[in-house]
């Protein structure tokens, strides 16, 4: 991921601002370390820092069409910017970035381009023709953006909140799928609006095949790459899918050719975490070049400071879940590794938190996966982008493929339902569809494992250790006055009362902190989805074991059984492993 910053209209053109422009754009650095831009024309700046993932060798920023008067500064991946430039042959492309179709089907298209990009990004792009600009940011928000407006009448737009609040009067997070045009007065315009949105119930049947298909391709358009590349492996369903599928289908690619035909693959956890243990078998049947990284409670909550700092946030199972991501990252980095493929999104569409088995009915269940979906770049799209981009690793979400999202949201979601007596434990679509008795894709166990949260995986005495040590750090008294320190999404427990105090000394103005959402939560539920069982408004936790009742190792002690339903194979598709190697690390 690169970072950018962008100021607009602003009514100083001198010297000092394009050095503070500059200064701030540093503080984007980290998401970009490989090579640094600015374009100034009159009060308008455009700033980029680069992480280089396509062309390492000339496709430095801001980009710009033919004759330069077209000029964008861009953080994202266009997985089809080939074929896009097969419909630009008038075109002279300065660069071999996929993002250079921005501004060429800016000329083409004016501003209803947007919806013909397939990938991830947000971008500033400026006509100098007549001094008019326009911002977006991708369908879903995996990539991070904010806006921002001056006493000036100044516009700034910055891939980080840190590149912006000190010198805007109001800020808020750009939302995802839409973008803004100083053509149409300066408001927003959403081009992202699908047949779930509106979050009427769907009727399409189910087809294992179909869903395996989209998905697979979904992965298959992220091995687009000119650097060194891995996946995170947490032995969960949706990061194994992601590695099973990479791995078959690796060999061939240009990644293969230029990097070898053997997936690397990246574990964190504490010492005996479901998640390594997990992990490493999967990398074992995959035979990926498994490497495994260990944390203790300490490094974690040593941490935790920088973790604030970069991912921006005070939501408490967004940090903890940062944290071993964040420390993963600096390791993976480490590696010469420059992206990743990571399995983000899934729970959100199959409904695949424990919580969803209360579900009351197919409307209310497919209502909760649209809130899911449209809130995602608050939380693991947030988690996702910023906890890797602080150390330049750009992380790829195939599961929030747009047109992944379509095929999965169009099903009728009673087939989503979990419905234990039936087999069908959460997530069972996305099981079934990949169960193949003839070429496995995962070992049974692994396939129909039960839903792990990221920050539980990592070990259970993770979650422990943090609420213990903001127990050392927050005493009753202060919490008694919580209401009157932080009135706004006041703190309920410790452990967000020690994660607000971190937040408001790096981000104190009041629009930092309207960007991070609250409300009631279990298990990572919506406040809407609480009122399913009256019995969690006495266990809010956003951890999964607060899933009493569900969650095999859950807080209450209770034990649930999983079922393990066969299925025969439904189509031959090939498989393509690598050697069977085990790196420990």
């Amino acid at each position: 991921m690169c970072g950018i910053l962008a100021v607009l209209g602003c009514s100083d053109d001198s010297q000092a601002k394009r050095v503070r422009v500059l200064e701030l754009s540093r503080r984007l650095r980290h998401r970009g370390p490989d090579w640094s831009g600015i374009y100034q024309n009159s009060g308008n700046y455009l700033a980029h820092q680069r992480l280089a993932i396509i062309d390492p060798a000339s496709g430095d920023q801001p980009l710009f069409n033919e004759d330069k008067s077209i000029v964008v500064t861009v953080n994202g991946e266009i997985y089809n910017h080939e074929e896009l430039r097969k419909g630009l042959k008038n075109h002279k492309f300065h660069t071999g970035s996929d993002c250079d179709v921005i501004a060429h089907l800016y000329e083409e298209h004016g501003e209803n381009f947007v919806d013909m990009l397939d990938g991830i990004f947000s971008f500033v792009l400026l006509d100098t023709r007549d001094n008019s600009f326009m911002v977006a940011r991708d369908a879903v928000g995996v990539t991070s953006l904010y806006i921002g407006w001056g006493l000036d009448g100044s516009l700034w737009v910055s891939s980080e909140m840190k590149g912006l609040h000190e010198d805007c009067e109001h800020f808020e997070a750009f939302p995802p799928g839409h973008l803004y045009s100083s053509k149409s007065g300066g408001g927003f315009k959403q081009w992202y609006n699908p047949p779930w949105f509106n979050e009427s119930v769907p009727s399409t049947p189910y087809e294992p095949l179909a869903i395996r298909r989209a998905f697979e391709d979904a992965v298959i358009k992220r091995l687009m790459t000119d650097v060194p590349f891995g996946v995170l492996l947490s032995g969960g369903l949706d990061s194994s899918l992601v590695a099973s599928i990479t791995a078959r289908h690796l060999a061939g690619t240009k990644a293969a050719k230029r990097w070898g035909p053997q997936l690397h693959s990246f574990c964190v956890g504490l010492e005996g975490s479901p998640d390594l243990k997990a992990g490493k078998e999967v990398a074992e049947y995959l035979g990926t070049v498994h490497h495994e990284f260990h944390f203790t409670v300490q490094d974690g909550i040593d941490a935790i400071e920088d973790v604030i700092y970069h991912v921006e946030t005070y939501d408490v199972t967004t940090i903890r879940a940062s944290t071993p991501m964040f420390l993963m990252s600096r390791k993976i980095k480490s590696l010469g590794v420059k992206m990743v493929l990571s399995g983000e999104g899934s729970d959100e569409i199959f409904g695949g938190y424990l919580y969803f088995h209360k579900a009351p009915n197919k409307q209310e269940f497919h209502q909760e996966t649209c809130r899911k979906i449209k809130a995602l770049h608050k939380y693991d799209c947030l988690r996702a982008n910023k906890a890797t981009s602080a150390f330049g690793l750009e992380a790829r979400v195939p599961f929030l493929d747009k047109e992944f999202i379509n095929t999965a949201m169009s099903l009728d979601p009673e087939s989503k339902m979990i419905k234990p007596e039936e087999g069908r434990i959460e997530k069972w679509v996305l099981r079934r569809a990949f169960d193949d008795e003839e070429r496995p894709y995962l070992p049974k166990h692994i396939l129909y494992r039960q839903k792990e949260q990221f920050s539980d995986g990592v070990g259970y005495s993770w979650i422990d250790g943090l609420k213990a040590h903001a127990a050392e750090n927050v005493n009753d008294k202060m919490m008694s006055n919580a209401a009157y320190i932080f009135p706004h999404n006041t703190p309920l427990t410790k452990e967000a009362y020690y994660y607000r105090m971190i937040f408001e000394r790096f981000f104190p103005q009041n629009s930092a902190r309207l960007t991070v959402p609250g409300g009631a939560t279990v298990a990572c539920s919506t406040a809407k989805a609480v009122e399913w069982d009256a019995s969690w408004s006495n266990n809010m936790d956003p951890s999964g074991r607060a899933a009493i009742g569900v969650h095999l190792s859950a807080y209450d002690g209770s034990k649930v059984a999983l079922p393990l339903p066969p299925h025969k194979a439904i189509d031959d598709m090939p498989m393509m492993m690598g050697q069977e190697v085990v790196i420990q690390t």
